[in-house]
């Protein structure tokens, strides 16, 4: 096993030395607390109860669950699965705040049905080994704990502790059935065996890490008094401890999740909720909560104000005021374009969702009023049922949501913008002046969740999609496999990139010699993208390839003037790199790429600069959201005869107006342009792009060497 290089987590839980449960948030029995939550939340939280007790119960099979080993279809469960838990947590806050009993019939309803669930495990995540192969149906007699079998094991227990006076008055076998479930499924693996989430100091880690760690603590931190020991609650604690830590190492200083802004939500502020438990464990905290001593009797704790002996040892929140932590919270404030879109790459979506308590509170503990006021903001612009996260299926964050509404609500706004920013740990660079958003990623195709772009851009203008990342369709069995690049959005041709195609070798589409290289290039660029599948294996199409080692080289971000520029000059933001060796091609020798934000200038704001040595052409892809139309010099051939798509005068710029957002103007180097448009039928993609989107495809002028586009 690989030693760990940060031991922040663990350092400052050794500066502490008294171990407890978690009840920073109260159980039902504490109608103050609970009747202190504003009239109008309340009036949500019960209107979305009765709305959860119309809903019917799902219906889940053993053929909804192997579905995915005959097909890769993983949706038909999860469209099962998921609804059990929404609708649960809905009955239960409902009940927590009215506290008449109305809803608890159903959520002993619901409460069941998971406690009966043959494994919490989803189809795709039941491998002993990390990408394994999965079992076609669950083996109950070696659990494993994905995600989900953990975030399920957190909704059951935090059901248990908020109704545990309910529960005890009615029978206390509900709470025993739950412990029941909760030593087999949770805490008897997560002692006894190793998951590659927890970390070796060897495989690299991800969300999973940070997200099943909280959930395990949620399980452990709210069972009832006495049923772990101080020092098993140590030693949970530890455990999860190293597993931070380990996570923290894929980190670099700057906090960058290259998973994204949608996975930040299971990354870094998974991360929050690991040490938000650790910290409500390690000091005695003044809230009240209830146990059930051993005649079956509700007793209510109000430990009050502490003395000072109490008072005198050091906390576990002083990890705070780490650097590395604050970074990772203020992450999702750097990605943010405005109206919903993020800067996205790899599997994160443009709209990477609204944010909630947890940004809030992460922002409150490190101190970043911008974080704080940018989540509270965000979250008073969504509807009731956002506001409420009536669709989150982790109760934990139900009730951080419900005990800060309140305070979001009335939370001031803060001016701050977001700075440009450099990531050099992901090479990615995001600049911005009062018109244009523009991102830039160097880095490697090696990412968590990875897409083959390096050296691809997005731009946004006033808000809108420019020039676009498409983010990822529906999971299925393929996107986790090693068939992974064959899906059209994982390939560096559906990016802003080059791509390269060999006319020296027979393509098979000319056996009779009727057709000139050029010609046979051209054919093979036209039908570029028809079959992505067989694309990914056709050996005349160089794309980029996937892994750490195809980086880019050479790297090199100026955020602002250096000083060497006039000061007439406008600030500039610059992105330059070599990225030929991720094409893994000895015919493309050299590709130098420079990326630049000239902010204020209005003749040409963005510009993309590439330099080519090579033997065989490249072909150069801008993908739009709005439909793109040649305007000057040239026409936008979409018809079916390649042989005439072609400018009418090579050396002159080529303009291509992009909807209603802006132009891409072909200043030199391109000598023809096909535009596609590509329909949007996947449901996940369908969520971001409400219609088709457009690829520009340049054909790029083998003699010239150098390129230029211009957008503004």
């Amino acid at each position: 096993m690989g030693r760990v290089k940060r031991t922040l987590t663990s350092d400052h839980l050794a500066k502490t030395s008294r171990y407890f449960g978690y009840n920073r948030y109260p159980d039902i029995s504490d109608r103050k607390a609970w009747g202190s939550l504003s009239d109008e939340l309340q009036r949500k939280l019960i209107k979305a109860g009765e709305e959860a007790r119309d809903e019917p119960w799902t219906q889940l099979l053993i053929s909804d669950f192997t579905e995915f080993g005959k097909s890769g279809n993983r949706v038909r469960f999860e469209d099962k699965y998921f609804p059990r838990r929404r609708k649960l947590n809905n009955l239960v806050m409902a009940e927590c705040v009215e506290n008449k009993g109305r809803f608890i019939d159903d959520i002993l309803d619901g409460l069941y049905l998971i406690l009966d669930e043959t494994t919490w495990c989803l189809p795709p995540h039941t491998s002993y080994e990390r990408d394994g192969a999965q079992e076609r149906v669950p083996d109950v007699t070696r659990q494993i704990i994905d995600l989900f079998q953990a975030e399920s094991g957190a909704e059951i227990a935090y059901t248990e502790y908020l109704l545990r006076p309910v529960f005890a008055e009615i029978s206390p076998h509900i709470s025993i059935y739950v412990n029941e479930r909760l030593k087999e499924r949770i805490f008897e693996p997560y002692v006894n065996q190793f998951f590659w989430w927890m970390g070796d100091g060897i495989q690299t880690m991800c969300n999973w890490t940070p997200w099943i760690v909280q959930n395990v603590l949620i399980c452990a931190l709210t069972r009832e008094k006495g049923t772990f020991s101080e020092e098993e609650i140590k030693n949970f604690l530890q455990k999860a401890a190293v597993s931070c830590d380990y996570f923290l190492d894929e980190y670099g200083d700057d906090g960058g999740c290259n998973e994204g802004a949608q996975y930040y939500t299971h990354a870094g502020l998974c991360l929050f909720g690991c040490l938000e438990l650790i910290d409500g464990a390690t000091k005695e905290d003044s809230s009240r909560y209830a146990e059930i001593d051993d005649d079956g009797q509700v007793i209510v704790h109000d430990p009050g104000r502490k003395t000072a002996d109490q008072a005198c040892y050091e906390t576990f929140a002083g990890i705070y005021n780490e650097p590395l932590i604050r970074n990772i919270a203020n992450f999702i404030v750097k990605m943010y374009v405005g109206g919903g879109y993020y800067v996205n790459f790899a599997d994160c979506s443009a709209l990477a969702g609204g944010r909630t308590a947890r940004e809030f509170l992460f922002g409150k503990a490190v101190g970043d009023e911008t974080l704080a006021s940018f989540a509270a903001e965000d979250f008073r612009r969504e509807s009731d049922k956002e506001q409420i996260i009536s669709s989150e299926i982790n109760l934990f964050y139900h009730v951080m949501q419900a005990f800060a509404y309140d305070e979001m609500m009335a939370y001031p706004v803060c001016n701050n913008l977001a700075e440009d920013s450099w990531f050099e740990s992901m090479g990615l660079m995001i600049a911005r002046d009062k018109t244009y958003t523009l991102a830039a990623k160097a880095g490697d195709n090696g990412d968590s969740h990875n897409h083959n772009d390096v050296g691809s851009f997005t731009l946004y203008k006033e808000g809108r999609p420019f020039v676009i990342d498409l983010g990822v369709g529906t999971y299925t069995k393929k996107t986790f496999s090693d068939r992974r690049y064959e899906l059209w959005t994982m390939q560096s041709q559906f990016h802003n990139l080059p791509t390269f195609i060999d006319r020296s070798a027979d393509d098979g589409v000319d056996k009779a010699g009727d057709l000139s290289d050029s010609q046979r290039n051209g054919r093979l660029a036209f039908e570029l993208g028809n079959d992505p599948a067989a694309d990914a294996h056709n050996t005349h199409i160089v794309m980029q390839k996937d892994g750490k080692k195809y980086a880019a080289k050479d790297v090199l971000c100026l955020l602002g003037n250096t000083g060497k520029e006039p000061e007439s000059r406008p600030e500039r933001a610059l992105l330059e790199m070599e990225i030929s060796g991720v094409y893994a091609e000895k015919k493309v020798k050299s590709y130098k790429r420079k990326i630049a934000l000239n902010k204020g200038d209005t003749v040409s704001p963005v510009v993309v600069k590439d330099n080519y040595e090579g033997s065989i052409p490249a072909y150069m892809s801008i993908m739009t959201y709005e439909k793109p139309e040649v305007v000057g010099n040239g026409n936008s051939n979409a018809a079916e005869d390649y042989s005439k798509n072609s400018f009418q005068n090579a050396d002159e710029p080529c303009v291509i107006r992009v909807g209603g957002v802006g132009t891409i103007t072909a200043v030199k180097g391109v000598k023809s342009v096909l535009i596609r448009e590509f329909a949007i039928t996947d449901q996940r993609l369908m969520s971001t792009w409400k219609h088709s989107v457009y690829r520009i495809l340049f054909e790029m002028d083998e003699h010239a060497g150098e390129y230029e586009l211009v957008l503004k």
